[in-house]
């Protein structure tokens, strides 16, 4: 006679391992999948650098990074980097405007400067020294645009007003102060914002000097015509860039003393952009080849 009870016992047994094994493959999927759907590590900068690294795909896609509690979203195309910062509706940080800013509130080694009041300063291509000086800043072709905005009137774009740009070289040098180019001017202008309170200027992609992540420094005015003494500017901020557009601009002809640099600061040990840079974070589009535009919004309180 066969003994059913043992039957019975081993039919139970078989049915716990089958049930066991599924959820034991359930698990091996579910964490599969969630793998699959972790960011990949951003490069360059150190580890505790903030900012969005994008891939090259063949076909458009939308993605979205956060890193130190801040979201961004981009879009990324083949050969092209995009990263969007928030569009939060707030006063953009103030922050120095460092040894160098040319604007008549300190001096270089001939006295005070204040290239704000020299014929032709007003212009939109500020790549070449306007008289007397003479050189033209080589690098990648950029083009900056910053749309000033009042958050005191329900963040209105502010048409009619000016922006003071200056930022270094490639090889991280200011014009007027560093050794070689006391003489020149190149990048730095000024700009009034048109009716979308925007004002757009042609440069090269600065380079990474020691200390520093790569910036471009910027004053607002109130409108042109006040726009030729810093005791008028009612702003003073910088704009930041995202690591991934830095390691492709430093990978170029040009940029190798802002390798070096690069690969020694972060924004966690950077003097400015340490204590946060969310509201400083530009816009990128574009590559090496045919050129970046950076944007930025810059919430003032008029």
């Amino acid at each position: 006679m066969e003994d059913h009870h043992a039957s019975l016992a081993e039919d139970v047994e078989r049915m716990l391992a089958t049930q066991t094994d599924r959820r034991g493959s359930l698990r091996w999927l579910i964490a599969g999948a969630s793998a699959a759907a972790l960011p990949l590590a951003g490069c360059g900068g150190g580890g505790s650098d903030s900012g969005t690294s994008t891939s090259t795909t063949s076909t458009t896609s939308t993605s979205s990074t956060t890193t130190t509690g801040t979201t961004t979203t981009g879009t990324t195309t083949t050969g092209t980097t995009t990263t969007t910062t928030n569009g939060s509706c707030s006063v953009i940080p103030e922050e120095t405007n460092g040894p160098y800013p040319g604007d008549g509130t300190n001096s270089n080694s001939s006295g005070v400067v204040n290239v704000l009041t020299m014929s032709g300063i007003v212009r939109s291509d500020i790549r070449t020294s306007i008289s007397p000086g003479t050189a033209t800043a080589a690098g990648v072709k950029t083009t900056v645009k910053i749309q000033v905005i009042d958050v005191n009137n329900n963040c209105a774009v502010v048409s009619g007003a000016a922006v003071y740009i200056w930022h270094c070289d490639r090889d991280g040098n200011y014009s007027l102060y560093s050794s070689g180019v006391t003489t020149e001017n190149y990048l730095r202008g000024v700009q009034e914002t048109d009716s979308t309170g925007t004002v757009t200027f042609t440069t090269i992609f600065p380079g990474c000097y020691t200390g520093r992540m790569p910036h471009i420094h910027f004053e607002v005015y109130p409108s042109l015509a006040k726009a030729t003494s810093a005791s008028n500017r009612v702003k003073t901020s910088q704009m930041a860039f995202p690591i991934a557009t830095c390691n492709e601009v430093y990978a170029t002809t040009g940029y190798s003393s802002s390798v070096r640099n690069f690969a020694n600061i972060s924004f966690a040990t950077d003097n400015v952009f340490s204590d946060g840079y969310t509201l400083e974070m530009s816009t990128v589009t574009g590559n090496v080849t045919d050129g970046y535009v950076v944007t930025l919004t810059a919430g003032v309180a008029l």
